[in-house]
């Protein structure tokens, strides 16, 4: 499909008076089995599982391991992988983790001191890999307006000339009470960080994910003190990564 196949704009005026799972549905009867998903299996990744799960059972679910995930999110992967049956395909950084380190000069394993290099090579690098491999129609994420000032403006459906595919984002006028009112519903469980006050979780420098503090936005632990808000999936720019042999 081209970006010229949907009228974007008459789609969206439609879809922003939908539900996410209807606009999931939506997406189901467009794409079929040329939609695909992505999940960062972080602190609410359970809620746009759940709802896929149900219209497509075994959807295509593309996690990028960047080398340098919690433990804990391995095994939270694991645990809805089993509860929804889910069809996981994990796209690997093709860096050894210890030896990225050492020739991106990263002295300290806890940090990073360029945390745009590290993204470019080791998430967005298999994220690109991935769309190109498995050449979707469609895929499915799970941002939100409320999340970042780089989000408000976003499209349930925009076109990504990055990934020559139709990017739908059902979860983006809902609030964090929202989620938290579908997690109840359908008995969902969090990211096991959540409780240990990472709200909103990536890799595991603390330089990329932190515990945030009472009062703090729940994005606010990722980069902390740094400009960077995106790790770069969700923006429509081939990343330009540090080449590593």
């Amino acid at each position: 499909m081209l970006a010229t196949d949907l009228d974007l704009p008459e789609v969206n005026q439609m879809l922003e008076t939908r539900t996410p799972p209807q606009i999931v549905q939506w997406a189901s009867a467009q794409f079929g089995d040329r939609l695909i998903m992505t999940s960062s299996f972080g602190a609410e990744s359970a809620v746009l599982l759940h709802m896929a799960a149900q219209v497509m059972p075994r959807i295509r679910v593309v996690m990028v391991d960047t080398g340098y995930l919690f433990p804990e999110t391995h095994a939270f992967m694991e645990q809805l992988r089993l509860r929804f049956d889910l069809n996981v395909w994990i796209y690997k950084t093709k860096n050894d983790p210890i030896r990225y380190l050492s020739e991106a000069g990263e002295t300290d394993p806890t940090w990073r001191n360029n945390v745009d290099q590290c993204c470019g090579a080791n998430k967005n690098e298999p994220f690109d890999r991935a769309m190109k491999e498995l050449a979707p129609a469609a895929w499915l994420r799970g941002i939100r307006r409320d999340q970042a000032d780089t989000r408000k403006s976003r499209q349930v459906v925009e076109w990504s000339k990055r990934n020559n595919c139709f990017a739908i984002s059902p979860l983006l006028p809902w609030s964090g009470r929202d989620i938290g009112m579908y997690m109840k519903e359908h008995d969902l469980p969090y990211h096991p960080l959540v409780e240990k006050g990472y709200l909103s979780i990536g890799c595991n420098p603390i330089s990329c994910t932190r515990p945030i503090l009472a009062g703090e936005d729940p994005r606010a632990g990722r980069w902390a003190g740094q400009t960077k808000t995106e790790c770069g999936l969700h923006v429509d720019q081939t990343p330009n990564p540090m080449k590593t042999s």
